[in-house]
């Protein structure tokens, strides 16, 4: 793949996909602008170079119709004031009036265009649709991680039609992390997997699985694995259709000499909510009409014991249900246990990077990934539809 500082960029009209798809509050108030600040060194070397700089995006899930509460309006605002120079806002991605406000651009310009999935055509990967964003460009940069693993006609319909292709600085960095840290590592290397399901993050753990020299399970999917062994979980979260597949996974671990990691004791309450009675209980004792809501005390000191000697980390997933207080101090203090490690820290996106920013330890993280789903994917081991792309269009060209 190219990326963007090996194309000639002065002059020309670059478009460039990136993930805007930021969270707002109920005034239309960006909450959180890392994805927006994560595509500014792009931006910034673009304009350094003398492109006219065309941004495409999305926000929110519009289903194909405009909806004025996620238009990228809010982002072209925060956006110009983050570059300290105005960032044009057009009313729609395609049409007449874009068209002539992009003929009208000159170099060190930027413009923000409507958010693309106010259009169905744009998740079809619409080859019409794609056509008209590439009529924009001379050149095309993906910088997108986040959506990298949906094929959409703005990031991968659109490769074929124009005719330099490249990513960005972002995209870079996201495949040298999470693709460096799973193929060559260094060791002890420690995948920590946690969230609610075994059935989201099954093929990332049967990929890391061989990988890995440790395998720490936490989170709501942990519940799966301990009944697995047969222990009583209550009314915890639990997939019995993939038991037999946990089975598989433990002693796959077991064949392999991977040290695996479950919680030896858990926060169970009676109900998921902030008001309810909580109790730490042994794995053993665990109550059988109550539900198991984050890992305790003991089972922290030993995934920081497990962790202390790591030399690589890669972390997807919460300990706990983190958005309730009273269940987040597992997830919390296993923030603190990997920003003080000694490791080469990766943190996958989603519900992790948000918990990393609560407790105020992002700074000590080696990268947090801006992608969930993609971030995940690419530990599973998939080709991610953009990346594949994108190598497409590189070697064509």
């Amino acid at each position: 793949m190219k990326y963007i500082d090996q194309i000639d960029l002065k002059g020309k009209r670059v478009l460039c996909r990136f993930d805007y798809n930021v969270p707002l509050d109920a005034l239309q108030n960006i909450t959180d602008d890392t994805r927006i600040r994560a595509t500014l060194p792009t931006i910034n070397y673009a304009l350094d170079e003398g492109a006219k700089v065309i941004i495409i995006s999305h926000l929110g899930r519009p289903k194909g119709k405009r909806k004025e509460e996620l238009s990228l309006a809010p982002v072209a605002k925060r956006l110009s004031r983050l570059l300290k120079k105005e960032v044009k806002m057009a009313p729609d991605c395609v049409g007449d009036e874009v068209e002539e406000m992009i003929r009208r651009l000159v170099p060190g310009d930027v413009i923000l265009l409507e958010n693309l999935r106010f259009h169905p055509e744009e998740e079809k990967n619409d080859d019409e649709f794609a056509k008209k964003l590439a009529s924009y460009a001379d050149v095309y940069i993906d910088d997108a991680f986040g959506n990298a693993h949906r094929a959409h006609a703005s990031n991968v319909a659109i490769t074929k039609y124009v005719k330099e292709c490249a990513g960005g600085f972002l995209m870079k960095k996201e495949i040298n992390y999470l693709k460096g840290c799973v193929e060559k590592p260094a060791r002890p290397f420690v995948a920590i997997i946690g969230g609610s399901k075994v059935s989201g993050k099954l093929e990332a753990l049967v990929n890391l699985i061989k990988k890995v020299d440790k395998m720490i399970i936490g989170g709501g999917m942990a519940f799966t694995f301990l009944k697995a062994l047969g222990f009583e979980v209550g009314r915890s979260l639990v997939e019995d259709d993939l038991i037999p597949k946990a089975k598989e996974v433990m002693e796959t671990a077991k064949a392999l000499g991977v040290k695996f990691y479950l919680p030896v004791d858990c926060v169970m309450a009676e109900d998921m909510s902030a008001e309810a009675e909580t109790k730490i209980v042994p794995v053993q004792e665990m109550n059988s009409h109550w539900m198991g809501l984050d890992i305790g005390p003991a089972t922290i000191t030993l995934f920081t014991e497990a962790l202390s000697n790591a030399k690589t980390i890669v972390w997807n997933g919460p300990m706990g249900v983190f958005e309730i207080d009273a269940f987040s101090r597992g997830t919390s203090a296993l923030v603190h246990s990997i920003a003080n490690s000694y490791a080469i820290t990766i943190v996958g996106g989603g519900d992790t990077d948000v918990a990393v920013h609560r407790t105020g330890e992002s700074d000590k993280i080696t990268y947090i990934s801006t992608g969930g789903g993609a971030s995940l994917e690419l530990l599973e081991g998939k080709e991610l539809p953009a990346i594949a792309a994108l190598e497409r269009c590189g070697a064509e060209t």
